[in-house]
């Protein structure tokens, strides 16, 4: 027996060592200013400007606007023709388990992103993160430039945090480092198709206890954050104080409309300054007045998902995105399936369910920056903002037509290999020779 496991944890380490070799080199800091020329720029703010250019110098958008219109003497530049490509802002994915959790479910030495116990609001997802991970260079290659990793739990399960995915450990990774925390609002009873959350917690025998275990921890916390200078410190009620000066989000997951409303009304009660409703599905429409009259944003996730119901409309996953926003709420995306890379064309199929391609472009570019609190940085190319730019020959949130071919976070012009371009070119390779007889 102990053979048995000894041989499997050495396959297990071979396959994850051979996954690491196989990752791409860091880029390095951008040197020499960079004018992408000629392209048609979809700003990210609902601006498509046609023939025009990006100046980017240090990591910064210096510049951008139509080609006409800039002009800098390009000596000293590195100009890049970019006709007849579309250019984005990078994409940003929020609220995922990538580079906490590697192959699927079940394989314990792939997975760390869940601790034991249900209250832990200082456990950091941010120094769990691995930068090694086979999955990240695959979803670059689909315009995937930025991430909020989370922890997995029930109640409180941790601190998320917002990394770059170009880096060589999670320092380096770190983008807006432990900018919320997770709070999985405990379920009376689950129901309907896909209605497992990740931060929820089911039945009915814990419902009060688990309210109450709330209750407790935030009643201390804002009591804690009102000392300046605690004799003790509490390294959870620490992690909490951001809660109530507004510099951490409160990510609140229900999968109830009345929890929903219990959430965030209790997350108010407490003096919470910034909320934002996660993981959310069709349950977040029946309380949408509640919502957009407490100024909650909506992350919506698996919108290639089936309906929560038997009854509800087929094609509502696709729909709601356009309802939020109709609806004057602040909407992004989310895909909880480890399919990350579906993320734009989750994105793409809103925009044939009532948003334009421009507003479809927002949920996961501008949108998500607001609602993770880095729109000063990013979301968008604006002059002064970082230069996260993807180009694409086709429409990047169309399966059929994606085709990254340049990739930029922070200027640093990054590597867009990857597993899946490598297994291409071997097996070509082999059906070449096969072909050839040689």
């Amino acid at each position: 027996m102990k053979k048995r496991i000894y041989i499997s944890a050495l396959v297990v380490l071979a396959c994850l060592f051979q996954a690491t070799a196989q990752n791409p080199v860091v880029a390095p800091a951008q040197k020499k200013p960079v004018m992408l020329v000629g392209g048609t720029i979809h700003t990210g703010t609902g601006d498509v400007i046609e023939n025009g250019t990006v100046v980017f110098v240090k990591g910064k958008i210096t510049a951008v606007g139509k080609s006409s219109d800039i002009n800098i003497d390009r000596n000293g530049y590195e100009v890049i023709d970019v006709s007849g490509k579309q250019v984005y802002p990078g994409l940003i994915f929020p609220s995922t388990s990538l580079g906490l959790q590697e192959i699927g479910s079940g394989l314990d030495v792939a997975t760390d992103n869940r601790e034991i116990g249900s209250l832990n609001p200082n456990v950091r997802a941010i120094v769990a993160y691995s930068t090694d991970s086979q999955v990240t260079p695959v979803i670059r290659s689909n315009g995937i430039l930025l991430a909020q990793i989370v922890p997995v739990g029930s109640l409180l399960p941790g601190t998320s945090s917002v990394v770059q995915l170009d880096a060589w450990d999670w320092e380096d990774a770190a983008y807006k480092m432990d900018n919320g925390i997770q709070l999985g609002w405990p379920r009376k009873a689950s129901g309907g198709r896909g209605s497992y959350f990740r931060f929820g917690m089911s039945g009915e025998n814990n419902y009060e206890e688990n309210v109450e275990k709330l209750e407790k921890i935030f009643t201390d916390a804002t009591a804690y954050a009102a000392i300046e200078k605690p004799e003790h410190a509490n390294l959870r009620l620490e992690a909490m104080k951001g809660l109530f000066d507004g510099s951490k989000i409160l990510f609140v997951s229900s999968g109830e409309p009345k929890g929903i409303i219990e959430a965030i009304s209790f997350a108010k009660r407490h003096g919470v300054k910034k909320i934002v409703l996660s993981d959310a599905d069709e349950s977040a429409w029946t309380v949408k007045d509640f919502l957009e009259e407490n100024n909650i944003p909506v992350l919506l996730a698996d919108p290639l998902s089936l309906p929560k119901y038997d009854y509800s409309d087929t094609r509502l996953p696709f729909k709601l995105a356009a309802m939020f926003h109709k609806e004057g709420i602040l909407v992004g995306l989310t895909y909880s399936n480890q399919a990350y890379g579906n993320l734009p064309f989750a994105a793409g199929e809103t925009a044939a369910y009532g948003l334009t391609k421009e507003e479809a472009l927002q949920t996961v570019t501008l949108n998500t920056a607001k609602i993770l609190g880095i729109d000063d940085m990013t979301g968008s190319i604006e002059k002064g903002k970082d230069a996260n730019i993807v180009v694409s020959t086709g429409d990047l949130l169309d399966m059929s037509t994606n085709d990254v071919v340049l990739a930029f976070i922070t200027g640093r012009n990054i590597n867009l290999d990857n597993k899946h371009k490598q297994l291409y070119r071997r097996f070509e390779a082999r059906y070449e020779q096969m072909d050839t007889g040689k």
